[in-house]
């Protein structure tokens, strides 16, 4: 993955230029990137990457499932941590984890 400096014109870009395009450009925490999109997998998903992607909607429905309470007990954990950047990504891991 690349870095890169934005001019006036390229900014805010993020994503992909185009939908047949295999470069795209970021913005994580403050930094811009830019990376490639190598080998794509086109073929059907395999029973773990089926397993992979169900964990993970359970988790995001987790997240979007919890009351103020716990997104409160959430910020004073984030707080006392340093390896999730973001709390959102600290209350992901912390739901991720739950489930088996």
């Amino acid at each position: 993955m690349a870095k890169f400096i934005p001019m006036d014109l390229l900014k805010s870009l993020q994503g992909k230029v185009c939908m047949h395009s295999d470069t795209y450009f970021a913005n994580r925490y403050g930094t811009n990137y830019t990376g490639k999109i190598c080998n794509p997998y086109n073929g059907e998903p395999s029973t773990a990457q089926t397993a992979q992607r169900t964990k993970f909607a359970q988790a995001r429905a987790a997240v979007k499932a919890l009351t103020t309470e716990q997104v409160n007990e959430y910020k004073t954990a984030f707080k006392a941590q340093r390896k999730y950047k973001s709390l959102q990504g600290y209350i992901f891991a912390q739901e991720y984890a739950k489930i088996v």
